[in-house]
Protein backbone atom coordinates (compact mmCIF):
# COMPACT_ATOMS: atom_id res chain seq x y z
CA UNK A 1 0.00 0.00 0.00
CA UNK A 2 1.76 3.56 -0.57
CA UNK A 3 2.09 5.72 2.23
CA UNK A 4 -1.24 8.82 1.26
CA UNK A 5 -3.78 6.88 -0.06
CA UNK A 6 -6.01 8.53 1.91
CA UNK A 7 -4.42 12.33 1.97
CA UNK A 8 -5.81 15.42 0.63
CA UNK A 9 -4.40 15.27 -2.90
CA UNK A 10 -1.32 14.66 -1.71
CA UNK A 11 -0.01 18.55 -3.94
CA UNK A 12 -1.15 16.29 -6.93
CA UNK A 13 -4.99 15.85 -6.96
CA UNK A 14 -5.92 12.26 -6.41
CA UNK A 15 -7.05 10.73 -3.79
CA UNK A 16 -7.30 7.05 -2.51
CA UNK A 17 -9.81 6.30 0.31
CA UNK A 18 -9.52 3.71 2.71
CA UNK A 19 -11.66 0.56 1.71
CA UNK A 20 -14.44 1.33 4.59
CA UNK A 21 -14.59 4.90 3.14
CA UNK A 22 -18.52 5.44 2.34
CA UNK A 23 -19.54 8.66 1.47
CA UNK A 24 -23.59 9.79 1.27
CA UNK A 25 -24.42 8.50 -2.35
CA UNK A 26 -25.11 11.50 -4.88
CA UNK A 27 -28.03 10.84 -7.73
CA UNK A 28 -27.34 11.52 -11.28
CA UNK A 29 -30.21 11.43 -13.68
CA UNK A 30 -33.86 10.09 -13.09
CA UNK A 31 -34.25 6.84 -12.49
CA UNK A 32 -35.86 4.66 -11.67
CA UNK A 33 -33.39 2.35 -11.96
CA UNK A 34 -29.69 3.52 -10.65
CA UNK A 35 -26.36 1.88 -11.67
CA UNK A 36 -23.22 1.86 -9.74
CA UNK A 37 -19.88 1.51 -11.39
CA UNK A 38 -17.08 -0.53 -8.93
CA UNK A 39 -13.89 -0.91 -11.16
CA UNK A 40 -11.27 -2.81 -9.39
CA UNK A 41 -7.75 -1.46 -11.57
CA UNK A 42 -4.35 -3.22 -11.27
CA UNK A 43 -2.08 0.19 -10.75
CA UNK A 44 1.75 -0.02 -11.31
CA UNK A 45 3.67 1.56 -8.10
CA UNK A 46 5.78 3.72 -10.30
CA UNK A 47 2.97 6.16 -11.50
CA UNK A 48 0.16 5.37 -8.75
CA UNK A 49 -0.26 8.89 -7.72
CA UNK A 50 -0.56 9.97 -11.11
CA UNK A 51 -2.96 7.68 -12.26
CA UNK A 52 -5.03 8.39 -9.24
CA UNK A 53 -4.84 12.10 -10.15
CA UNK A 54 -5.59 11.52 -13.74
CA UNK A 55 -9.20 10.07 -12.54
CA UNK A 56 -9.80 12.52 -9.93
CA UNK A 57 -9.20 14.93 -13.29
CA UNK A 58 -11.81 13.33 -14.99
CA UNK A 59 -14.82 12.18 -12.98
CA UNK A 60 -14.70 15.10 -10.50
CA UNK A 61 -17.76 14.14 -8.57
CA UNK A 62 -18.93 11.57 -10.06
CA UNK A 63 -16.60 8.92 -8.38
CA UNK A 64 -13.88 8.17 -6.23
CA UNK A 65 -11.35 5.86 -5.65
CA UNK A 66 -10.94 3.46 -2.85
CA UNK A 67 -7.19 1.27 -1.18
CA UNK A 68 -8.80 -2.68 -2.04
CA UNK A 69 -6.05 -4.54 -0.63
CA UNK A 70 -7.09 -7.80 -2.92
CA UNK A 71 -6.14 -5.92 -5.91
CA UNK A 72 -2.48 -7.48 -6.58
CA UNK A 73 0.37 -6.46 -6.53
CA UNK A 74 -1.18 -2.28 -6.31
CA UNK A 75 -4.26 -0.98 -7.33
CA UNK A 76 -7.49 0.61 -6.45
CA UNK A 77 -11.15 0.63 -7.08
CA UNK A 78 -12.75 3.51 -9.10
CA UNK A 79 -16.38 3.30 -7.54
CA UNK A 80 -19.09 5.80 -8.90
CA UNK A 81 -22.21 7.44 -7.60
CA UNK A 82 -25.41 6.17 -8.38
CA UNK A 83 -26.37 6.74 -11.48
CA UNK A 84 -29.04 5.65 -14.57
CA UNK A 85 -28.11 4.21 -17.68
CA UNK A 86 -28.69 6.44 -19.94
CA UNK A 87 -26.64 9.48 -18.02
CA UNK A 88 -23.61 6.71 -17.23
CA UNK A 89 -23.49 6.32 -21.28
CA UNK A 90 -23.90 9.61 -22.18
CA UNK A 91 -21.49 11.67 -19.53
CA UNK A 92 -19.33 9.51 -17.57
CA UNK A 93 -15.96 10.83 -18.86
CA UNK A 94 -15.45 7.29 -20.90
CA UNK A 95 -12.22 8.94 -21.79
CA UNK A 96 -10.60 8.20 -18.80
CA UNK A 97 -10.29 4.61 -19.70
CA UNK A 98 -7.81 4.53 -22.75
CA UNK A 99 -6.06 7.95 -20.39
CA UNK A 100 -5.32 5.11 -17.02
CA UNK A 101 -4.20 2.16 -20.22
CA UNK A 102 -1.81 4.51 -21.30
CA UNK A 103 -0.28 5.03 -17.84
CA UNK A 104 0.40 1.65 -17.33
CA UNK A 105 -2.81 0.37 -15.73
CA UNK A 106 -4.91 -3.05 -16.38
CA UNK A 107 -7.95 -4.49 -15.10
CA UNK A 108 -8.58 -8.07 -16.37
CA UNK A 109 -9.80 -11.56 -14.94
CA UNK A 110 -7.65 -11.16 -11.82
CA UNK A 111 -10.14 -8.46 -11.01
CA UNK A 112 -13.31 -7.62 -11.21
CA UNK A 113 -16.18 -5.05 -12.77
CA UNK A 114 -19.30 -5.28 -9.91
CA UNK A 115 -22.24 -3.30 -10.98
CA UNK A 116 -25.01 -1.93 -7.86
CA UNK A 117 -28.91 -2.32 -8.82
CA UNK A 118 -31.06 -0.08 -7.18
CA UNK A 119 -33.64 -2.07 -5.38
CA UNK A 120 -35.91 0.72 -5.53
CA UNK A 121 -35.86 0.66 -9.16
CA UNK A 122 -37.64 -2.53 -9.54
CA UNK A 123 -41.46 -2.89 -9.58
CA UNK A 124 -41.74 -5.39 -6.84
CA UNK A 125 -40.11 -8.08 -5.19
CA UNK A 126 -41.81 -10.41 -8.00
CA UNK A 127 -40.14 -7.98 -10.41
CA UNK A 128 -36.30 -8.91 -8.30
CA UNK A 129 -37.32 -12.46 -8.21
CA UNK A 130 -38.15 -12.64 -12.43
CA UNK A 131 -34.69 -10.71 -13.28
CA UNK A 132 -32.49 -13.10 -10.60
CA UNK A 133 -33.48 -15.99 -12.43
CA UNK A 134 -33.04 -14.82 -15.63
CA UNK A 135 -29.50 -14.41 -15.02
CA UNK A 136 -29.39 -17.84 -13.01
CA UNK A 137 -31.29 -19.55 -15.03
CA UNK A 138 -28.79 -18.42 -17.65
CA UNK A 139 -25.42 -19.34 -15.92
CA UNK A 140 -23.07 -19.96 -18.86
CA UNK A 141 -24.35 -17.65 -21.18
CA UNK A 142 -23.57 -15.27 -18.29
CA UNK A 143 -20.45 -16.24 -17.28
CA UNK A 144 -19.41 -16.09 -21.53
CA UNK A 145 -20.26 -12.25 -21.05
CA UNK A 146 -18.68 -11.90 -18.36
CA UNK A 147 -15.44 -13.34 -19.20
CA UNK A 148 -14.28 -14.92 -16.05
CA UNK A 149 -16.16 -17.97 -13.70
CA UNK A 150 -14.91 -16.66 -10.35
CA UNK A 151 -15.25 -17.87 -6.77
CA UNK A 152 -15.85 -14.11 -5.87
CA UNK A 153 -19.31 -14.20 -8.13
CA UNK A 154 -20.43 -18.27 -7.44
CA UNK A 155 -23.58 -19.41 -9.04
CA UNK A 156 -23.81 -21.19 -6.06
CA UNK A 157 -26.76 -23.79 -5.38
CA UNK A 158 -27.99 -21.85 -2.24
CA UNK A 159 -28.43 -18.64 -3.90
CA UNK A 160 -30.51 -19.96 -6.65
CA UNK A 161 -32.40 -21.51 -4.08
CA UNK A 162 -33.17 -18.64 -2.25
CA UNK A 163 -33.77 -16.15 -4.77
CA UNK A 164 -37.08 -15.28 -3.12
CA UNK A 165 -35.50 -14.44 -0.13
CA UNK A 166 -32.83 -12.20 -2.20
CA UNK A 167 -36.18 -10.60 -3.95
CA UNK A 168 -37.95 -10.02 -0.30
CA UNK A 169 -34.39 -8.49 1.10
CA UNK A 170 -34.58 -10.59 3.97
CA UNK A 171 -30.92 -12.33 3.16
CA UNK A 172 -29.54 -11.15 7.01
CA UNK A 173 -31.98 -14.23 8.25
CA UNK A 174 -29.89 -17.25 7.24
CA UNK A 175 -25.41 -17.37 6.29
CA UNK A 176 -24.72 -16.85 2.69
CA UNK A 177 -21.62 -15.03 1.81
CA UNK A 178 -21.68 -12.13 -0.54
CA UNK A 179 -19.30 -13.43 -2.87
CA UNK A 180 -22.21 -14.61 -5.29
CA UNK A 181 -22.87 -13.62 -8.65
CA UNK A 182 -25.85 -11.41 -7.42
CA UNK A 183 -24.97 -10.25 -3.98
CA UNK A 184 -28.36 -9.44 -1.94
CA UNK A 185 -26.38 -8.02 1.33
CA UNK A 186 -26.70 -4.61 0.34
CA UNK A 187 -29.51 -3.27 1.87
CA UNK A 188 -30.02 -0.75 -0.82
CA UNK A 189 -29.18 -2.17 -3.50
CA UNK A 190 -28.54 -5.74 -5.34
CA UNK A 191 -24.49 -6.19 -6.33
CA UNK A 192 -24.22 -7.86 -9.57
CA UNK A 193 -20.64 -9.21 -9.46
CA UNK A 194 -20.17 -10.82 -12.26
CA UNK A 195 -17.91 -9.19 -15.19
CA UNK A 196 -14.01 -9.50 -15.41
CA UNK A 197 -12.28 -6.39 -15.19
CA UNK A 198 -11.59 -4.69 -18.20
CA UNK A 199 -10.21 -0.94 -19.39
CA UNK A 200 -11.84 -1.48 -22.93
CA UNK A 201 -14.88 0.93 -23.39
CA UNK A 202 -17.33 -1.47 -25.03
CA UNK A 203 -16.82 -4.68 -22.30
CA UNK A 204 -17.24 -1.55 -19.65
CA UNK A 205 -20.30 -0.45 -20.96
CA UNK A 206 -21.58 -3.73 -21.90
CA UNK A 207 -21.37 -5.02 -17.83
CA UNK A 208 -23.36 -1.71 -17.17
CA UNK A 209 -25.78 -2.11 -20.40
CA UNK A 210 -26.29 -5.91 -19.12
CA UNK A 211 -27.35 -4.88 -15.59
CA UNK A 212 -29.80 -2.23 -17.23
CA UNK A 213 -31.48 -4.38 -19.90
CA UNK A 214 -31.60 -7.18 -17.38
CA UNK A 215 -33.72 -5.06 -15.23
CA UNK A 216 -36.24 -3.32 -18.04
CA UNK A 217 -36.79 -7.05 -19.91
CA UNK A 218 -37.94 -8.65 -16.73
CA UNK A 219 -40.17 -5.62 -15.88
CA UNK A 220 -42.95 -6.93 -17.41
CA UNK A 221 -42.21 -10.13 -18.26
CA UNK A 222 -45.37 -12.34 -17.07
CA UNK A 223 -45.88 -15.54 -16.44
CA UNK A 224 -47.36 -16.57 -20.30
CA UNK A 225 -44.24 -14.86 -21.61
CA UNK A 226 -42.10 -17.15 -19.55
CA UNK A 227 -44.48 -20.44 -19.80
CA UNK A 228 -45.63 -20.28 -23.26
CA UNK A 229 -42.96 -18.11 -25.07
CA UNK A 230 -40.35 -19.02 -23.44
CA UNK A 231 -39.46 -15.26 -22.00
CA UNK A 232 -36.47 -16.75 -19.11
CA UNK A 233 -34.72 -18.30 -21.93
CA UNK A 234 -31.44 -16.20 -23.85
CA UNK A 235 -32.32 -16.10 -27.09
CA UNK A 236 -35.22 -14.62 -26.22
CA UNK A 237 -33.56 -11.72 -24.49
CA UNK A 238 -31.30 -11.26 -26.86
CA UNK A 239 -33.58 -10.70 -29.07
CA UNK A 240 -35.04 -8.15 -27.06
CA UNK A 241 -31.74 -6.12 -26.57
CA UNK A 242 -30.76 -6.17 -30.46
CA UNK A 243 -34.31 -4.53 -30.92
CA UNK A 244 -33.21 -1.45 -28.69
CA UNK A 245 -30.43 0.69 -29.86
CA UNK A 246 -29.73 1.78 -26.41
CA UNK A 247 -28.09 -1.30 -25.57
CA UNK A 248 -25.94 -1.33 -28.79
CA UNK A 249 -22.69 -2.14 -26.36
CA UNK A 250 -24.47 -4.86 -24.93
CA UNK A 251 -25.61 -6.52 -28.21
CA UNK A 252 -22.07 -5.92 -29.77
CA UNK A 253 -20.30 -7.68 -27.34
CA UNK A 254 -22.82 -10.39 -26.99
CA UNK A 255 -21.75 -11.17 -30.79
CA UNK A 256 -17.99 -11.28 -30.01
CA UNK A 257 -18.10 -13.13 -27.82
CA UNK A 258 -20.68 -15.62 -29.53
CA UNK A 259 -23.35 -16.13 -26.78
CA UNK A 260 -26.15 -13.79 -28.24
CA UNK A 261 -27.99 -17.31 -29.53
Amino acid sequence: MPEHTDCDSCDSGGRVWNYNYKPDPRFFGHGPVFLGLELEIVVPSHNYQICASAVSDHVRDLAYLKYDSSIEPLGFELVTHPMDYRFAMEQFPWQLLERLRNLGCRSDQNVGIHVHVSRDGFDSAAHIYRWAKLIYRNEPQTVALARRRSTYAEFSTTARERVKHTAKNDMHRYGLNRYQAINPHPRQSLELRVFAGSLDLQQVQAALAFAAATVEYTRTLTSTDVIQQHGWDWNQFTAWVNQREEYAPLAAEMEVLACAC
